[in-house]
């Protein structure tokens, strides 16, 4: 019987932790699937640490972790966690730039406070060192020599993917009392933070939902707008930007009706979402 690899490992991990970003791997080039797994399963293992912790302090040693590792200075052998191997493999292999993913790992700190998202800039910085800066990284171990062409869109493309991300986690978030949409937005619409987590002000709370789903799909038709730009052997790592489109506009269209519904298609269509893009080269 064939030993397990710990590209394996990650694939296999990814399937349980990110569903969506686990069949982009399935579409992607089979040589390249075992890195894109790899990349996939250390951002799901940062996006879902509030989840699995109780309090911020043990969130921070998690994130530290992957910080240390990525400096250089991991916690024991890095084989003892097959997907610390198959990441730092995966950078030594494709030369990836370490300082992003560290970016991407200081980002996430944001995610263990309840602390207000101040403005859209804040915003846009986040997702960008977070969601825009997945797609980027992906990109060059698909071609490292196309991946520059495509950086602006895989930026804006980001912006969109994290928006649809927090608006299919914001009756989650509501509960535990976190917030991502910023705070000049609740303003503008007469709102803020306790009253909008408080849900009782339906028009005004439809309002900001509505601006906060726009914003995403503002930069998803500027990200499209340069959907010439982005090279063929690149493409499968936009594969998972095609499901923003479909959960923005659904939010934008339930507002405050958000807090008591799912935004979630089957799974049978993303998938299906995802394949189509990869065939038209489109989201």
């Amino acid at each position: 019987m064939p030993e397990t690899s710990h590209f394996d490992i990650a694939l296999s991990t990814l399937r349980d932790t990110d569903r969506d970003r686990y069949l982009a791997c399935l579409l992607a080039p089979p040589e390249k699937r075992g890195a894109l797994a790899a990349l996939y399963a250390f951002n799901a293992e940062l996006a879902r640490i509030r989840d699995l912790v109780r309090d911020a302090l043990p969130g921070e040693v998690r994130l530290q972790y992957w910080r240390d590792l990525l400096e250089g200075k991991p916690h024991g052998s890095s084989e003892a966690n097959p997907l610390a191997a198959a990441l730092l493999e995966t950078i030594e292999t494709y030369r990836l730039p370490r300082q992003t993913l560290i970016d991407m790992t200081e980002a996430r700190i944001f995610d263990l406070y309840d602390d207000p998202m101040e403005s859209r800039t804040v915003l846009e910085g986040y997702a960008g060192e977070t969601a825009s800066a997945l797609i980027q990284i992906a990109s060059l171990v698909l071609d490292a020599d196309k991946a520059a062409d495509s950086a602006d869109v895989a930026g804006h493309a980001g912006v969109a993917q994290a928006i649809a991300g927090l608006l299919l986690l914001m009756p989650q978030h509501r509960h535990r009392g976190q917030l991502y949409i910023p705070t000049e937005i609740l303003s503008a619409t007469g709102l803020d933070r306790d009253t909008f987590l408080a849900g009782k002000a339906g028009t005004q709370i439809s309002a900001a939902i509505e601006a906060f789903a726009g914003l995403g799909l503002d930069h998803l038709a500027q990200a499209r707008g340069g959907l010439g730009r982005i090279a063929t052997s690149v493409f499968p790592a936009f594969l998972p930007v095609a499901l923003a489109g479909p959960v923005l506009r659904k939010a934008k269209a339930a507002g405050a009706r958000l807090f008591d519904t799912s935004l979630i298609e089957p799974q049978w269509r993303r998938q299906w979402r995802m394949a189509l893009s990869g065939f038209t080269r489109r989201f």
